[in-house]
């Protein structure tokens, strides 16, 4: 049986900066073929290879969308904040999903079918959509600290809280995570956290992350500053 579409509360989806392009009459359209579901942390929502059947709006929640290339190693791709689309196969003129979304924790998605696309959702321009082309997938022709620097500098912007200390990533992240972003091993991870820890860089914890000194990181990243661990590959 087809899901019908649930009651939503439209201002909280109206809020969302992603419906702002929308006039009135097409986001009632939108609002009424809405349907609403939650997941539970470390289930899947789409997989890789699946039919792109619907387009999603992440509502509560965090999820993580991994790729497996062709050389095999999984690579996680995006991390998807609230109030942000993901699986929009369509809009890459895909008709596959490119990646599988994961709770990272428990979540609450509006989805549409993918048809409905075009009808209101095909003047779309923001960032990169999760499961699709996306900045972190580049990273994997840096070398390897630069790109574990650019890995949690962007978790940072993408999931960050501003503490006294820093900007603590607010989700549960850990190192095999940044591994996979990264495409390298948990070993070297564990090498770059533990020298960045000792230079004041970061302060780790059970899949904790305080980035102290983003300044460095950042050119540590650029290649502006030597890594602290040169020669990692």
């Amino acid at each position: 049986m087809e899901p019908k579409p649930a009651i939503v509360d439209k201002a909280k989806i109206r809020s969302l900066p992603i419906f702002a392009h929308l006039a009135e009459i097409d986001f009632d359209d939108v609002h009424r073929a809405a349907v609403r579901r939650s997941f539970g942390a470390g289930t899947n929502v789409i997989e890789q290879g699946d039919e792109a059947a619907n387009f999603f709006v992440l509502l509560e929640g965090r999820l993580r969308v991994t790729q497996v290339p062709a050389e095999g190693q999984q690579i996680i791709v995006r991390i998807v904040n609230p109030g942000e689309l993901f699986g929009i196969a369509k809009a890459l003129q895909g008709t596959d999903c490119p990646g599988t979304a994961t709770a990272v924790s428990d979540r609450v998605v509006l989805y549409w079918p993918m048809g409905k696309w075009s009808d209101f959702m095909g003047s779309y321009h923001g960032d990169s959509p999760a499961g699709g082309p996306d900045p972190d997938a580049e990273l994997a022709t840096e070398e390897v600290e630069r790109r574990v620097a650019h890995a949690v500098l962007r978790l940072g912007e993408q999931s960050g809280r501003e503490e006294a200390g820093g900007i603590r990533i607010d989700f549960p992240v850990s190192k095999q995570d940044i591994a996979e972003m990264t495409g390298t091993t948990l070993h070297t991870v564990s090498r770059i956290l533990t020298a960045w820890e000792h230079a004041g860089l970061v302060v780790g914890g059970r899949q904790k992350l305080l980035l102290k000194d983003r300044q460095r990181l950042a050119l540590i990243a650029d290649g502006e500053v030597p890594g602290l661990l040169g020669g990692l590959s």
